[in-house]
């Protein structure tokens, strides 16, 4: 592997939070409640040294972070890698055969139709609801001044209301909210490893932890099923939002456009992951940015350059390319989508070591963005690293995922970011809270377990 980030400066007195990896074997049931309590924890400490790290728990398995290995196994021979059913097992039962889960012809269609919803016209249109939300959350935050402020929680209230108001356009047709809290609710309840699942049991052998709220299921999507059928009998209003583009939305190659359960699906999953995806890349910006006061002050030097007294637009963001480096590198440390799995359909090679079908591929996220071979000074915050994009090799940095499947709301979210971020930067001067550290744990996304408690002064 080659040394892609190339600049350096000096680290911060403490280095932000970070997850103890792993620096001796575990068995089967070692790696079962490690991964119940943090699946990140069962990480070999030897992942950010190594190309590739080889395993068997109960089926054999391997940890890639060599990029011209993640380069073949998302992009080259990406059919040879489909999700793992440990994935597939977790999420069908919340979001269907929706595109983040549907493999071959049947997402190639979806990804084609649902494409133009994420363009960056209709993204830029979208932008207002963003800004909105942000001044909002300004708002109470000041407000809640000088006490700690729980900013985890405010960040996916924040977050939560953007998604409702550009999916449903706040119209009242949808109680999305309860929507969120039923999905939120299965996943905690089921998104926990199974015992059943390391040791490679087949599909059918039931979950114990997923034979539960099924009923809650049907129920919410029955809602959301009704909510889809108003919307196609009523039509758009004003400036469409992404229900009215996916109802709009047509395969260009088939002509094929998604009936209600499958436009029901993809906007259950971009609800849950449109939200909780950016509150966290927010929730550990703002960690970060209270972690190292010389970043805070150079991006609010930023943004009053670019902004002035008024709002942070989506016009602005293009023009604050340093809080767009905070928030990459606060996905560089705290991935949301930390580790994912692929299952070997045919025998391959990685890193001149043989793949066997039925093998997992394992991509350690976490571990790649702390790659000794591939980053400088990998586990401190210094989001000058990514003022010379092209320094950094493609397939060493994934938040997003790559290839033909990486995530359609990648601008989105982005923006999305960008806008929230600055705002809080304007509006307020965010300290740690002492002996109040976030941990970073990972059941289904990373989070920070216990908040990120900090204190807001405003400006």
């Amino acid at each position: 592997m080659s040394n892609t980030a190339t600049f350096t400066a000096t680290a911060a007195p403490a280095l932000p939070v970070r997850v103890p990896l792993v620096t001796e074997p575990m068995g089967i049931l070692g790696s079962l409640g490690a991964a119940r309590r943090n699946v990140l924890s069962i990480i070999p400490e030897i992942a950010t040294r190594q190309p590739m790290v080889t395993g068997r728990t109960g089926k054999r398995w391997h940890m890639v972070m060599d990029p011209g290995a993640l380069r073949r196994v998302l992009l080259e021979n990406i059919e040879n890698y489909p999700k793992s059913l440990v994935t597939k097992n977790l999420l069908r039962p919340a979001i269907g055969q929706s595109m983040f889960i549907a493999e071959g012809a049947e997402w190639r269609w979806q990804r084609r139709a649902a494409a133009p919803v994420f363009s960056h016209r209709n993204v830029m249109n979208l932008a207002p609801i963003m800004t909105a939300a942000a001044e909002r959350s300004a708002e109470r935050i000041a407000a809640a001044g000088p006490r700690a402020v729980d900013v985890a929680e405010d960040m996916v209230r924040t977050t939560f209301d953007v998604i409702a108001d550009v999916t449903f356009s706040g119209d009242g047709s949808f109680d999305s909210d309860g929507v969120h809290h039923a999905i939120d609710a299965y996943i905690s309840e089921a998104g926990k490893i199974s015992l059943f699942d390391i040791l490679g049991l087949p599909d059918w052998v039931p979950r114990p932890g997923r034979m539960m709220s099924g009923s809650a299921m049907r129920d919410m999507k029955k809602v959301a099923d009704e909510a889809v059928e108003a919307r196609r009998k009523r039509g758009p209003q004003g400036v469409p939002d992404l229900l009215d583009l996916l109802l709009e939305g047509e395969d260009p190659e088939t002509k094929r456009r998604m009936d209600t359960a499958e436009l029901r699906d993809n906007l259950l999953t971009f609800i849950v992951a449109g939200h909780e995806t950016t509150a966290l890349t927010l929730a550990w910006s703002l960690y970060l940015c209270a972690f190292d006061n010389r970043v805070q002050d150079k991006a609010r030097a930023e943004i009053t350059e670019v902004c002035g007294n008024g709002p942070v637009t989506g016009d602005h963001v293009a023009k604050l390319p340093y809080i767009r480096m905070i928030a990459d590198e606060a996905l560089r440390l705290y991935p949301p989508a930390a580790m994912v799995s692929r299952s070997a359909l045919a025998d391959d090679t990685l890193c001149g070591r043989q793949i066997r079908r039925g093998d997992t591929v394992i991509v350690p996220i976490y571990a790649l963005h702390r790659h000794h071979q591939l980053w400088d000074d990998p586990d401190a915050f210094l989001p000058e690293r990514f003022e010379e994009r092209k320094n950094v090799e493609r397939y060493a940095y994934l938040p997003f995922g790559d290839g033909p499947r990486i995530c359609i709301g990648a601008s989105f979210a982005l923006q999305e970011a960008v806008i929230i971020l600055a705002t809080l930067l304007k509006h307020c001067r965010f300290t740690p809270v002492p002996g109040r550290n976030p941990e970073p744990v990972m059941i289904l996304t990373l989070r920070p377990e216990g908040g990120v408690w900090l204190q807001a002064d405003p400006l």
